[in-house]
């Protein structure tokens, strides 16, 4: 079965897969979150993919400065159940309310985060 088409997730996020060969594989990501450091963007993504287990990844300049997301799952029952993990250079805050923010580099232990999404194919 190819990976080629576009899966969307629990949240309106899309992938689409429109390169396989050789195990490798290519497309785009688009997020449906507005708080999502690529939220407005559509960013390449660049993986691998055997048998039913696939990994890509895309990284990209977000509002608050560079940003990734690593995608890691499998195929299961014509879905692809996917744990991510994401990393940000930076974030944004405003001293107080009202006030413009500003972009700081935050420590690597408030860099990243995990979570699990399931994508289904939609095309």
């Amino acid at each position: 079965m190819t990976w080629i088409g576009t899966w969307r997730n629990q949240y309106g996020s899309t992938v689409a897969i429109t390169g396989e060969t050789g195990g490798r594989i290519e497309g785009t990501f688009t997020t449906a979150l507005h708080d999502s450091a690529f939220y407005g963007q559509t960013v390449p993504i660049f993986g691998a993919a055997r048998g039913d287990v696939i990994g890509f990844t895309a990284a990209a300049e977000g509002k608050a400065g560079a940003a990734a997301v690593s995608y890691t799952g499998l195929r299961r029952d014509g879905k692809l159940e996917m744990l991510w993990h994401t990393v940000a250079d930076a974030a944004l805050s405003a001293e107080a309310e009202g006030a413009p923010a500003q972009r700081h580099k935050v420590p690597a232990w408030r860099a990243f985060g995990t979570s699990l999404d399931t994508f289904e194919r939609i095309a």
